[in-house]
């Protein structure tokens, strides 16, 4: 039997975003005097080689030592998965704790198994609330807070939905946003923007008046030609003003393909790249006039960065990127795109402000508090 204080603290990743997350979170539990133990295990949710390889690299992150390999399926079975093979984990390497982070369904599903087996959760993003049910992190995330032990927010507005949801104080810890560590430490490496266009052969000098940055991804807008047409549509009539520099997801490249409309992209304001990495995606957004999203984390980073961020959404669960930051829901009419786009152009946009412990700091607080609470609970839990 693995004793509490020898086990590692298994931080779990699962998806993209969750690298930029976790690198901090495990650079300050290794930094912490004593020392936390880790045990990075990456589910294999979302799994590429090449990309994987360069974000490791890019956020100075350990290679996992476990990957579980779970790969692509439904929902319920991608849970059901993950939770079939990480189980053992637990039983060969023991654990003080599992630390979780975002929304995806390896945070979830790691968190099932943990509290099950009577071993401390903690997650990373606590408290943040869409209010629309439809959306599948939405589940996860409200799953994930009621069985957490530690539950550590962004921002204080995370704290009034997780009591409107029975939650006792006691398990919420306001520490910032882990996101913004990884942004403000890698900021200085972000890939210069005119030399990225210009090995894909687009001409610097038309970078001079300024472009867009575009991400689309998310089910809703891109799984149905319905919704896709018209905001496609909409994003060609702005590429006439502003060039548009798109970073082309796989899953919205198969249904623009499987629609009909690939070739709507071929219009000379728009550059299609593929997905890019990190530092690239930081130095696109960094210099961007303007930038067009239905990403989550995207809305954290343009806040941060000062840059003009509209959200081709209904909704947000992060408030507080249009509250204080410099983010704006438009909603997935083309209308309201098309007239957003030209408030920015005719007056810049909105620049808002930094919230409350986007510092860099985050990680470290993290680091210092589950420390602590680990080492109260394994001695509360000692017989007398």
């Amino acid at each position: 039997m693995i004793e509490p204080g020898a086990a590692p603290v298994i931080c779990v990743v699962g998806a993209r975003p969750n690298y930029m997350k976790m690198a901090p979170i495990i650079r300050a539990l290794a930094a912490h005097r004593p020392p936390l133990r880790t045990l990075l295990v990456h589910t294999g949710q979302h799994y590429d080689s090449a990309m994987n390889e360069r974000l490791f690299a890019d956020l100075d992150l350990p290679h996992p030592e476990v990957n579980l390999e779970v790969g692509s399926a439904s929902h319920a079975v991608q849970t059901a998965e993950v939770m079939r093979r990480f189980e053992p984990v637990i039983d060969e390497h023991g654990a003080r704790a599992v630390l979780v982070v975002g929304d995806v369904n390896s945070t979830l599903a790691c968190a099932l198994v943990a509290v099950k087996r009577h071993v401390p959760v903690a997650h990373v993003e606590s408290g943040l609330r869409s209010h629309d049910r439809r959306m599948p992190e939405e589940i996860n995330r409200v799953l994930t807070d009621q069985i957490s032990d530690l539950l550590y927010t962004t921002e204080r507005s995370a704290h009034d939905n997780l009591a409107r949801e029975g939650i006792a104080p006691e398990r919420m810890v306001f520490v910032g946003n882990v996101m913004i560590d990884s942004l403000l430490a890698n900021l200085p490496k972000a890939a210069p923007p005119a030399a990225l266009l210009g090995a894909v052969g687009y001409p610097s000098e038309r970078l001079a008046g300024g472009y867009g940055v575009v991400t689309l991804h998310r089910p809703s807008n891109v799984d149905h030609p319905q919704t896709l047409g018209p905001i496609i549509e909409a994003l060609r009539e702005i590429s006439t003003r502003l060039p548009l520099v798109i970073a082309l997801h796989p899953r919205t490249r198969n249904n623009l393909e499987r629609f009909g409309m690939l070739d709507r992209l071929g219009a000379p304001g728009f550059v299609i790249l593929p997905p890019q990495g990190y530092l690239e995606m930081l130095g696109l957004m960094a210099g961007a006039t303007v930038v067009l999203t239905d990403s989550g984390g995207i809305q954290e980073e343009t806040t941060a960065l000062g840059v003009p961020c509209l959200t081709i959404r209904e909704n947000t669960e992060r408030p507080i990127t249009v509250e204080q930051g410099t983010n704006t829901l438009v909603g997935v009419d083309p209308a309201a795109l098309r007239a957003a786009v030209d408030t920015v152009l005719e007056g810049g946009g909105k620049r808002g402000r930094i919230p409350e412990y986007w510092d860099g700091r985050a990680a470290q607080r993290i680091a210092a508090h589950l420390a602590a609470w680990l080492d109260a609970h394994e001695k509360q839990a000692q017989p007398a």
